[in-house]
C-alpha cells in the first residue's frame, strides 16, 4: 500500500512540475523618433493570433489620466480592468530612448502572436501599431523599425 501512494505521488508531482509555464525574459529598448511636443506614451502588449488583446507587458507613461489616448488598449484595458501597476514606468521624450524588460510565456512562441507597440502624444496623432513583431525566436531577436514615434525597437533574450 504505501508503494502504491508513493507511485501516485511521484507521478502527481510530475504532472504538476509540467504544468507550471516557462517564460523568457527580454531587455527591449525603444529609440524614439526626434519630434516636438510632450514625452509619448508607450504601450507594449501581447495580441493573440485572432488580432486581440492579450496582456499588456509595459507601460510607458505613469499617469492614468492619459491612458484614454492610447484609444484601442485603453478599451481592452477598461474591460478587463488588468492591474498594469507593476509594468507601469515613465514617459519618453522625442529623440530618447527607454529599455524595459519584458517576460514572454514561451508557450506562446511560434503560435501566432505578435507585440504590439502603440503610441501616442499629447495633442497629436495616436499610433495603434507603431511597431508589431511576430513572437518567434527570430522575429523578436529583429530590429525593427517603427511608423510613428518610435523610431525601432531591439529586444535582447536575457534568460
Amino acid at each position: 500500500m504505501k508503494k502504491i501512494i508513493l507511485i501516485a505521488a511521484l507521478l502527481m508531482g510530475l504532472f504538476s512540475i509540467g504544468s507550471f509555464a516557462q517564460t523568457s525574459k527580454y531587455k527591449c529598448m525603444i529609440q524614439m523618433v526626434g519630434y516636438e511636443g510632450e514625452k509619448a506614451y508607450v504601450i507594449i502588449s501581447l495580441i493573440n493570433p485572432k488580432g486581440e488583446y492579450e496582456k499588456t507587458l509595459s507601460v510607458l507613461g505613469p499617469d492614468k489620466q492619459w491612458f484614454n489616448t492610447l484609444k484601442e488598449w485603453y478599451r481592452f484595458q477598461s474591460k478587463t480592468k488588468e492591474n498594469v501597476s507593476a509594468v507601469t514606468g515613465a514617459s519618453v521624450g522625442g529623440g530618447d530612448r527607454a529599455v524595459r524588460t519584458i517576460a514572454i510565456d514561451d508557450a506562446k512562441l511560434n503560435k501566432g502572436y505578435k507585440l504590439r507597440f502603440e503610441s501616442a502624444v499629447e495633442e497629436q496623432k495616436y499610433h495603434v501599431k507603431d511597431v508589431e513583431l511576430d513572437v518567434t525566436p527570430e522575429g523578436l531577436l529583429k530590429r525593427a523599425t517603427g511608423t510613428g514615434y518610435i523610431r525601432f525597437v531591439k529586444l535582447v533574450k536575457t534568460q
